[in-house]
């Protein structure tokens, strides 16, 4: 058999260093940049049905600029590491609009307009009750704000006009989910730039540079450093870098890199909690599998607690205990390595009565089953120990290779249907004192556990057939009641009349209350990755639940019976406060913010439709 390197993609490039199919030509030039994409790139790109990647025909609309800046310092910063500059340039060129200005590059990353002028209002930490504080709002991921925290209802939510437009410069995708506090809003972007913005106006009190992409939420809590006491702002980024920040100034108070694997990236938001902030790591491993010589795999999935005020570690935790070894090799000869994988791609819950804390896993990259993959997995906050697991599905031993490489030559023997845990455990107490963990998994099914039998199966139910990016993609919203459930059910390439719907689930039953058909997709004039999918995660008000779509559209939908109440469509070019050319797109990753009358949300996503706004909305 004779190997075609050019149809495997590890992102970009990676196969142009590890096969030695180097480009020859150093000029900057169409004929340069298209050699660069049907030799490393053509294989994920025009395969998007296999790899999840942008489609080319959607990149080509897409400004030059924006795509070496993904390459340079974004998203795909990690495939741009691996060739040359001229490159990255070429081919940013031959797919793009417009030429690449790289020595510009520094400069543009910042907005040219839009900082706030005057003393910035004081700041005070008011604790979980109000604001929107890291990825869930709660110390138990529930996204839901109560009346006096959100500011609205089902009564005034048909009140909410778009109040200002922020857009992120150089970037095409806006995934990085809003945090507030005490009228500021803190944000990171795809670029690396984190911002702390007025809420009101939507103006720039301070920016920070991290060293790679930020997609977490900021989590949020006060420490004491040096005697003086401040708030601080948590997150990760693409480096597997925890930074601390100053919230007011926005100074760096401590940066750390917690895990040294290469293909280490935190994806989860940091939870911050008694003066320790708990971060979880995932990886793109299972991308580099596509390579067939590549030593499939070596990553586990970890959870580490750090000291909130001066970013030592306190524990660390993976969640395969075993250090991956050589179990076999490829059709190649290739060696295997395993057990790996089961990374924790969201943020941790916090159980403060059993003094717990809950990870939900993803699937195994390589053999053996560790046990601990597509689990929900139980760890004592102090300590780290695990204190139980409990595995919903076992044998989903899966990496990229089996499904985007003809030959599938790193593909698991059996491998799985890739059903991880992309959402967070939601834990919630109901009116007669029981407690139960809810758990939305890519599969389709609802999970219900008892937190206090180890984690034993109360209920399950399916709301959707699943698949490798949902079923149950991002985040459900709970109450002491009920759990709301979107469904993404996205194949590739997008179809846009498959997936969507909203559910209602009695949480002490898992009976269904009432399911919603999705609206018709607005996908008219839009380009490649539009649909109806619902795949961003939810969020609750009284009387609302609101859940975004690949078409763009935020829709308030009632509890009572699924109806919607509101509706904006965001996927079009606005007017920014920044001075910055925005677009919307597709909804997809963070839900809103609520808080305070006001509702935030990004636009744009990277493997569907792009865009680069934040939009803020408030009552009329």
């Amino acid at each position: 058999m004779v190997v075609s390197f050019n149809r495997w993609c590890v992102g970009i490039t990676l196969l142009l260093l590890i096969a030695g199919c180097e480009v020859k030509n150093p000029q900057a030039s169409a004929a340069l940049g298209e050699q660069v994409f049907n030799d490393a790139c053509a294989g994920c790109h025009d395969t998007p049905e296999l790899t999840r990647a942008t489609p080319k025909a959607a990149m080509e609309a897409l400004q030059a600029n924006a795509i070496f800046v993904s390459l340079e310092r974004g998203p795909m910063s990690f495939q741009g590491m691996l060739i040359r500059r001229e490159q990255r340039i070429a081919v940013a060129e031959y797919l793009g609009q417009g030429k690449v200005a790289p020595e510009e590059v520094e400069r543009k990353l910042l907005p040219p307009t839009g900082y706030c002028t005057g003393t910035a209002p004081p700041l005070t930490f008011h604790g979980r009750e109000t604001g929107w504080n890291g990825w869930g709002a709660d110390l138990v991921n529930s996204r839901t704000r109560n009346a006096a925290a959100a500011g609205m209802t089902a009564a005034t939510v048909s009140g909410l006009k778009l109040k200002w437009v922020f857009a992120f410069p150089e970037s095409l995708t806006a995934m990085a989910h809003p945090a507030y506090l005490d009228g500021r809003l803190f944000i990171g972007s795809a670029t690396g730039v984190v911002y702390s913005l007025d809420a009101a106006s939507g103006c720039i009190r301070w920016t920070y540079q991290a060293p790679a992409t930020v997609r977490t939420a900021m989590t949020i809590g006060p420490i004491t450093r040096h005697g003086k006491t401040r708030i601080a702002l948590f997150f990760g980024d693409f480096k597997a870098n925890v930074t601390a920040l100053d919230a007011v100034s926005g100074e760096l108070l401590w940066q750390k890199k917690i895990e040294d694997h290469i293909y280490a990236r935190i994806t989860g938001s940091p939870h911050f909690y008694q003066g320790r902030v708990y971060i979880p790591m995932s990886s793109f491993e299972e991308m580099t599998a596509m390579n067939p010589r590549y030593e499939c795999c070596t990553f586990r999935g970890s959870i580490t607690a750090l000291d909130a005020a001066s970013g030592d570690q306190v524990w660390k935790t993976y969640m395969i205990k075993d250090t991956p070894v050589i179990n076999g090799n490829n059709k190649l000869g290739v060696p295997q390595r395993g057990p790996s994988g089961a990374p924790v791609w969201s943020a941790p819950t916090v159980d403060a009565k059993r003094g717990l804390l809950y990870v939900a896993t993803g699937g195994n990259y390589s053999q053996p089953d560790s046990g601990t993959s597509d689990a929900v997995v139980a760890l004592d906050l102090k300590s780290g120990a695990i204190r139980w697991v409990r595995q919903l599905l076992q044998g989903d031993v899966f990496n990229t290779s089996c499904a985007a490489t003809p030959d599938q030559i790193n593909c698991p023997e059996d491998a799985g249907p890739d059903f991880d845990f992309g959402s967070s455990p939601v834990l919630r107490t109901m009116q007669d004192g029981k407690a139960i963990l809810v758990a939305g998994q890519k599969s389709g099914v609802v999970h219900a556990l008892d937190p206090d039998r180890e984690g034993a199966v109360l209920w399950q139910t399916r709301v959707s057939q699943g698949g490798p990016l949902g079923g149950i993609q991002w985040g459900m919203a709970v109450t002491e009641d009920t759990v709301y459930a979107a469904v993404s059910d996205i194949n590739f390439p997008i179809d846009p009349n498959t997936g969507g719907g909203l559910h209602a689930i009695r949480l002490a039953t898992g009976e269904k209350l009432w399911s919603t058909t999705p609206p018709p997709p607005d996908c008219a004039g839009v380009p490649a990755g539009c649909g109806r999918a619902q795949s961003a995660a939810l969020t609750l008000v009284p009387g609302v639940v609101f859940s975004g779509s690949l078409d763009g559209h935020l829709r308030g939908y009632s509890t009572a019976d699924g109806k919607v109440l509101w509706d904006f469509a965001t996927a079009r070019s606005f007017d920014t406060v920044n001075g910055v050319p925005g677009s919307g797109g597709s909804l997809n990753g963070p839900g809103p913010a609520v808080a305070d009358g006001m509702l935030f949300v990004n636009s744009g996503y990277y493997n569907a439709v792009h865009g680069n706004v934040l939009l803020a909305f408030a009552l009329q």
